[in-house]
This record gives C-alpha cells, sequence and structure tokens, in this order.
C-alpha cells in the first residue's frame, strides 16, 4: 500500500522528492503524484489525528471516490451468474453494460473501472466463517486428486488405484484406503471400513456431489442422495449432509487433508512398486500410521492424540452387522411363482405371479419388494446356475404338500395298500434316473386310491403287472377306468348270484 501518510510527512519537513523515494521505497512519478493531489486536497502536515490511513487513501486516490456520483454501477448478481456461462468474459459484459447504458442516457464505467468494482464485489463475497465443530460431530469424505498405481504381475499393465480419504472434522484424524474404481460398491465398502477404523459413528457425513452419493435430477439445485448411500446412512445411524456445488469450503477438512494425503502418502510411496491392492494398502496403512502421529504445528499433540481423548468417547457405537452395498434389479415373477437373479431362482407367494417386483441383492442376501414392501427374503445361492430356494410358505396349497414326499414315503404308502401296489409303485420309482421325475406319477396313484379305493388299486396293480414287470402310472388308471377288475368280494357276490339264479340241472339229466 503506498504511504500517502509519510509523503505527506517528508515533503511537510522540506525533503527532497529524491529522499522521500529512498525513504518511502516508491517511484518518483509516485511522490508527484501524490504531492499534486494533497495540494489539490489543501491537504499539509500535521494531518488531523482522527483520520486513518483508510481515509486517507480513499481521499487521496480512492476510484470509488473518482467516479461520478451520475455513473451507472454494474448489475453484480447478474454479472457474475453470466461469468459462470462459457464464453461469457468480462469484456462481452462491459460491452453490453455500454451500450444499455447509451441507450438509457446513463454515464457508464471505464473497463478498468468495471473490472475493478467486480473484483470489489467478488472479495465481499468471498468472506468466510470459522465454524467451531463438536467432538465426534462430523466427518467428512471424499475422493483424493491424483491416483495411486498398481503393476499388474500377470501383464504388466499399469492400473490406477483410486484413493479415499475420510477426515474427523473436529481432530483432523484421518482414514485413508485404495480402490481400483470410484464406483458405489467401492464408495459404499470404504465407509464401512472408515467407520471401523475410527471405532464409531459421528452424527454427520459430510460427501462431495460425487455421483454414487448424491442423484442430480435434471440440475444442481434438484439433487437427493442416492438410494443405497442413503440406506447405509440409516443403517449407521448418522446424517449426511453434502457439500455445495462447487463449495469446497463447506468440507476444508477434506479437501486440505486430501493435499496432504498427496504429499505424505502418495508422493511418499511413489518410488515404490506394487503388484496388488492389498500391498498397496497396506503401505497407505503404516503411512497413514505415522501421518496421524505427526505433531501439529499450531497446537500441541497429533491428529491421534485428539481423536482419543476428545472425539473417540462420543462417537455413536458401531452397529452389530456391516453395511453389505446391494445393487438393484427388476424382475417378473414366473409361473412357478420364482424370479431368476443371476442365473439362480428365488420363491415369492405365488399371489405375484406375473408381477414386476424390485430385487435388492447383496453379497450374502436377496431381497424381493413390490410396491416398497418386501415380500420376500433368501439366502444368495452359489454354485452352478439353475439351483433353486423355495419357501414353503409362497406355495399353493396344493403344492405344499408335493415336497413333503420322497421315495421311501410313497413306498410305506404302498405298502399298507398290498404287495402289487407296493411292488408297482417302486418299478416306477426306479423306472427313471433320477427318483424325482417319477414322483408325479406316485402322486397321480395316491390319488386313484382316493376315488376309487384301496382294493381296486391294489387288484388293477395286480393286473397290470401280469402285462409287464414295470407297469405305468397311465396303465393302472386305464384298468381302472375301464372297470376291467374287480375286488374279491365282487367276484364272490357274483358267483353267489350267479348259482342262485343259473342252471341246475346238466344235460345229462335231460338225456333219460
Amino acid at each position: 500500500m503506498t504511504k500517502y501518510r509519510e509523503i505527506i510527512r517528508l515533503t511537510g519537513l522540506g525533503f527532497s522528492q529524491r529522499n522521500i523515494m529512498a525513504s518511502c521505497g516508491v517511484a518518483q512519478k509516485t511522490v508527484v503524484k501524490v504531492q499534486k493531489r494533497a495540494r489539490e486536497l489543501n491537504l499539509s502536515w500535521p494531518l488531523d489525528e482522527s483520520m486513518t490511513d483508510a481515509e486517507l487513501q480513499r481521499l487521496m486516490f480512492s476510484k470509488e471516490s473518482s467516479v461520478s456520483q451520475n455513473k451507472r454501477m454494474p448489475n453484480y448478481d447478474y454479472i457474475r451468474k453470466e461469468l459462470l456461462r462459457n464464453g461469457v468474459s468480462k469484456k462481452l459484459l462491459w460491452t453490453e453494460y455500454m451500450e444499455d447504458c447509451r441507450a438509457n442516457g446513463d454515464e457508464p464505467l471505464m473497463y478498468s473501472q468495471f473490472c475493478y468494482h467486480i473484483q470489489q464485489y467478488e472479495q465481499k463475497r468471498r468472506a468466510t466463517m470459522h465454524i467451531n465443530r463438536k467432538p465426534g460431530e462430523q466427518v467428512e469424505v471424499d475422493w483424493a486428486g491424483n491416483p495411486a498405481t498398481i503393476i499388474d504381475p500377470d501383464t504388466g499393465e499399469i492400473l490406477k488405484a483410486y484413493i479415499f480419504v475420510g477426515v474427523m472434522t473436529y481432530s483432523q484424524y484421518a482414514y485413508v484406503e485404495a480402490f481400483l474404481d470410484m464406483k458405489q460398491k467401492s464408495w459404499i465398502t470404504a465407509h464401512a471400513h472408515m467407520y471401523e477404523f475410527f471405532g464409531g459413528v459421528a452424527r454427520i457425513l459430510v460427501p462431495d456431489n460425487c455421483k454414487t452419493a448424491v442423484v442430480h435430477n435434471g440440475g444442481w439445485k434438484d439433487r437427493q442422495i442416492s438410494e443405497t448411500y442413503q440406506e447405509m446412512a440409516e443403517h449407521y445411524g448418522t446424517a449426511i449432509i453434502p457439500a455445495r456445488v462447487r463449495t469446497p469450503k463447506d468440507k476444508p477438512n477434506a479437501e486440505g487433508t486430501v493435499g496432504n494425503i498427496s504429499t505424505w502418502i502418495t508422493a511418499a510411496l511413489r518410488n515404490e512398486q506394487f503388484f496388488s491392492l492389498a500391498e498397496l494398502n497396506c503401505a497407505i496403512r503404516e503411512k497413514l500410521e505415522q501421518f496421524n502421529l505427526r505433531l501439529f504445528q499450531k497446537k500441541e499433540g497429533s491428529r491421534l492424540d485428539l481423536f482419543l481423548e476428545d472425539e473417540k468417547p462420543l462417537l455413536a457405537p458401531l452397529p452389530a452387522t456391516r453395511f453389505e452395498p446391494s445393487d438393484r434389479k427388476t424382475a417378473t415373477v414366473q409361473f412357478n411363482y420364482h424370479i431368476s437373479v443371476d442365473g439362480m431362482l428365488y420363491s415369492v407367494p405365488y399371489e405375484y405371479i406375473k408381477k414386476k417386483v424390485d430385487v435388492k441383492v447383496t453379497d450374502t442376501t436377496i431381497e424381493v419388494f413390490y410396491n416398497h414392501n418386501r415380500i420376500a427374503s433368501h439366502c444368495r445361492l452359489k454354485g452352478c446356475p439353475g439351483q433353486y430356494s423355495t419357501i414353503t410358505e409362497h406355495m399353493p396349497e396344493d403344492h405344499r404338500k408335493y415336497p413333503e414326499w420322497n421315495g421311501d414315503r410313497f413306498r410305506k404308502w404302498a405298502e399298507r395298500i398290498g404287495i402289487n401296489t407296493y411292488t408297482a409303485v417302486n418299478a416306477i420309482l426306479t423306472s427313471k434316473r433320477v427318483e424325482q421325475q417319477t414322483y408325479r406319477s406316485c402322486m397321480g396313484l395316491l390319488k386313484l386310491a382316493e376315488k376309487y379305493s384301496d382294493e381296486l388299486v391294489e387288484a388293477a396293480c395286480k393286473k397290470a403287472l401280469s402285462y409287464t414287470a414295470s407297469p405305468s402310472y397311465k396303465s393302472i388308471k386305464n384298468i381302472l377306468v375301464t372297470g376291467s377288475v374287480k375286488t374279491e368280494s365282487d367276484s364272490t357276490d357274483s358267483d353267489t348270484t350267479h348259482k342262485a339264479h343259473g342252471i341246475t340241472r346238466g344235460a345229462d339229466y335231460y338225456r333219460r
């Protein structure tokens, strides 16, 4: 800042311009200009003691004082919004401002004055306020700008490893971990590992506006927390308050720590080679411990000391289980009241056949939702595709009995009816390579016994066995339908009737 007061004082004492230049460290042109302006304002030494340096500066050469009162000032809010648009410059806005002033008969500012006032306005807007955070209240998270590298041991390809950073706002205690991508699964996993590293959960979580955290529906103002991220917050009992767009000062600790991490961890490992993510994270953990133990420059202790003493006791406890990141899918319920997920089939209540349902998939569970209500839950199947996970309560009433039957039970049922039925059922059960393929035929025989009677089924099986050693359900059914067999009681009654009403005298009797 120009030493106006000192130049006026030395001038009043009769010093030459050369001596004033040497004493104040200014150019001769400046000395001449200040002396001329002081004469115009009738300023001489000594000055009024109540006049401050700032007031003297405004009085001498302030650009604001030189602007005529009738000059039109710029619309600062409009200019700020327009400068955010691509291709818009201050020169273009000043040209438009000049044209508008001429059209309305106003006196415009020169370009230098126009830029000066815009700069002053922006400086006033950039005023910041320090906010004292409570211990254990808030954690800030972000991805570091510079990734680390991993060498693929098979191909020699250099892969990027992206660095996740989480920082406790009060103590600046940090957590760092590398991932091969910045997708949602990595993002959620990083949070779970971070909370376990801290040994508790902060009340507030402040992320950046990355896609894995915030969904933007049509614009920056219309945004909402992603569904999986919100579920994670509910699981850990924390609240997500994203930083404002293009406002890094909303999470200054994360932003500052990212720079420190780049120096003390990423850059410190620049000359080392890593051939797996586990190797890299092991080295990062060692550097992280050193980083958290590093003493503060402007206050006592280290990040670890401050965290252990003031923050950790105030963190909420971890939940009993770690949150599992999930994928969302849509499926249609098939006629066999199952849905297909990654080649495996899972049952839902049969009432939802042909309905579209939402499926939440984790590494261990499959959850099925209809209109946001959970209607089924299964342990996720592993191994060969085509496996079924079926819950009995999801089946129709007549289907529930089927799984209760097996080969031994069919044999015991047949044995109670008779030896011929047992032989026929056993032959049916062994007629296929897979026993379960014959259960439908055996169940059909069970239904025939309910319709006709055990005696008739036994007789039909006996007759079918007289034709072949391996009778089928169809052949036994045809015998019963055509009525070609009768029970022993029916045969006895028929013989008695025949003797009572038949011919009692033989042919020899009438030859006599």
